[in-house]
């Protein structure tokens, strides 16, 4: 694996160094990073994973299972406690997994 890092600029302009093929701008990503609410507390991953089904808030958040949440690309480990601690001090939970199916 080939870990030396190369100078790029995104479409803005950011100039950055990068050791991945990953596209993603990490000034951009800065930039676009909530200040407040359940999308501030996460990683740009997990960040994206979670808007990538329009989830924005915790009402939001308690409409998935939380196996469907984790099966998200993007959301490790590191993410479900914090994800599980926002619901709980808003009173909410993960839905639960359909007994039907």
């Amino acid at each position: 694996m080939n870990l030396s890092k190369n100078n790029r600029t995104c479409k803005k302009g950011h100039h950055y160094f990068k050791t991945s093929d990953c596209p993603t701008c990490p000034i951009c990503e800065a930039e676009k990073k909530p200040k407040s609410g359940i999308l501030s507390i996460l990683s740009a991953p997990a960040r994206r994973a979670l808007e990538s089904k329009s989830i924005k808030t915790v009402e939001d958040l308690s409409q998935y299972t939380q196996a469907e949440i984790m099966s998200l690309h993007g959301i490790g480990p590191s993410s479900l406690p914090k994800l599980l601690e926002e619901l709980r001090k808003n009173g909410l939970a993960f839905k639960e997994k359909n007994s039907n199916l």
